[in-house]
């Protein structure tokens, strides 16, 4: 199957569980989802079958994988594979501490060699597309000196700077997955400082260089590029998809997710998706799973809208009751709607 990378959703740690991609499933048939990192310890000593389940409708879905050893990573990736997830997706661009200690995520990017075999042992593993996703570039700050305040100005200048080296480098790692096997290539638009900065800082303070990857998807074509990083409109998006071979949104997404039913074409009426997750809660809820499992992710759903604080208030303190019914999510989906018919 060919899969379509026009608009995608990223994978976001605590966010895009199985729960939230069911939801976000329901607003376009074939927006591309992933899940949230799985590292490769937990694929292959941890509780698998929880960790890696989904519904068969969230498909079109994709498999982020954290890992830096090639033989742990193939296998993962066979694993998945043979779960039936459409792509596997190797994490190179989370800046998160946890991850640079653990020797994966956008601190791979400055060991290209090795990411390069990761890659070539996951191609070899399976059948279906291989991707990276990955950062414009990489600063570590504790190689620029200084602390505390100094060391966060001078790796805000480095994150700043885009010149013939840094350009160098990032073709070198690209070219480097590219010929080991990597189908289609992730990039936020940002440089990841890691050892200086929260994952919060790191998706807000480096400059965001779309020119950068648009550079490098006209120097690696015909392998498509992705791009990722301060993606909010629809009109942006539009702009975007000129040149781009596709958008990966996050956060506008999850806090949002009726953009994806503008970007799709598509015009699911709330309480629809809302009869939609409530069969699925009540599903759920029956093999033990707890509404409020479920419901946290669909907080988004009315924003804009006259009756969003309310709807957000009631379904967050109503889904934490225990005895709160899957017909709960539709019963609040109404009472906002009679809120925006009394506004209107």
């Amino acid at each position: 199957m060919k899969l379509n990378r026009r608009i995608s959703v990223a994978p976001m740690m605590d966010w895009t569980d199985r729960h939230c991609r069911y939801f976000l499933r329901g607003f376009s048939p074939d927006t591309l989802l992933y899940t949230e990192m799985i590292t490769t310890g937990a694929v292959l000593r941890g509780e698998r079958a929880r960790l890696m389940a989904y519904d068969p409708a969230e498909h079109p879905v994709a498999l982020q994988l954290g890992g830096s050893d090639p033989k742990a990573l193939a296998e993962a990736a066979r694993i998945g594979a043979d779960l039936g997830y459409d792509e596997i997706n190797l994490n190179c661009g989370c800046p998160s501490d946890r991850v640079h200690s653990g020797a994966f995520g956008a601190c791979l990017m400055m060991r290209p060699a090795l990411v390069a075999d990761c890659v070539s042992a996951m191609r070899a593993a399976v059948s279906v597309p291989v991707t990276v996703k990955l950062r414009i570039g990489v600063v570590d700050a504790q190689e620029l000196g200084g602390e505390g305040a100094t060391r966060r100005e001078s790796a805000r200048a480095a994150a700043a700077r885009f010149g013939d080296a840094e350009r160098a480098e990032l073709q070198d790692f690209v070219s480097g997955i590219v010929d080991a096997g990597c189908d289609v290539v992730i990039v936020h638009a940002r440089k990841a400082v890691l050892g200086a900065w929260s994952p919060r800082d790191n998706r807000e303070i480096p400059p965001l260089r779309y020119d950068v990857v648009r550079e490098l998807q006209q120097a690696i074509a015909p392998v498509p590029v992705v791009l990722n990083g301060g993606l909010r409109t629809r009109e942006q998006i539009v702009s975007e998809l000129s040149w781009a071979d596709g958008v990966m949104l996050g956060r506008e997404a999850y806090h949002r997710p009726m953009l994806l039913a503008e970007l799709g074409g598509t015009q699911p009426s709330r309480l629809a998706l809302l009869e939609r997750m409530t069969d699925y809660a009540r599903r759920e809820m029956a093999r033990g799973e707890k509404l409020s499992w479920i419901a946290r992710h669909m907080l988004g759903l009315y924003s804009g809208q006259p009756g969003a604080k309310e709807f957000r208030r009631r379904l967050s303190e109503g889904s934490r009751d225990p005895g709160a019914p899957a017909e709960l999510l539709l019963e609040v989906g109404r009472a906002c709607e009679r809120l925006d018919d009394a506004a209107a």
